[in-house]
């Protein structure tokens, strides 16, 4: 179970002057390949632009405090933004979160379609995504 960074997650109630402020002030570019297909259906509707580094991908969401209640999960990631790491092997990741005692909220697919996302808190609270895409 290997984990890689992947992206970050600001949330914002500007998701264009935010688009613009990174890409503008920040240099960075629209991230034009390997983006998530947004579940807009299933718990998260918001608006949200991709920038990035050339390795690294920011999401820039629209932020929604209400997300974790209208999927029934406990952890919300676009009330306060995340930091997502990705794996090769999500059943392992959990049982290793079991195993620490880490208690997680599983949001499956219902965030973006052909990703398995699960989030959890570190000890000073901040959200952390870890996710594995689907086999083809």
């Amino acid at each position: 179970m290997k984990l890689t960074l992947h992206h970050i997650n600001l949330c914002t109630e500007n998701v264009p002057r935010m688009d613009a402020f990174y890409r503008d002030v920040l240099g960075l570019d629209r991230e034009s390949g390997g983006l998530p297909v947004l579940e807009k259906e299933k718990g998260y509707a918001g608006d949200v632009a991709f920038v990035t580094d050339g390795r690294v991908q920011t999401h820039l969401a629209q932020r929604d405090v209400r997300a974790g209640f209208s999927t029934g999960q406990i952890v919300n990631p676009v009330s306060h933004g995340h930091i997502a790491y990705r794996t090769d092997d999500i059943a392992a990741f959990k049982a290793h979160l079991d195993s620490q005692g880490v208690p997680y909220s599983d949001w499956g697919n219902r965030a973006v379609a052909g990703w398995h996302q699960i989030f959890f808190y570190d000890p000073d609270g901040n959200v952390i995504e870890v996710h594995q895409v689907a086999a083809d």
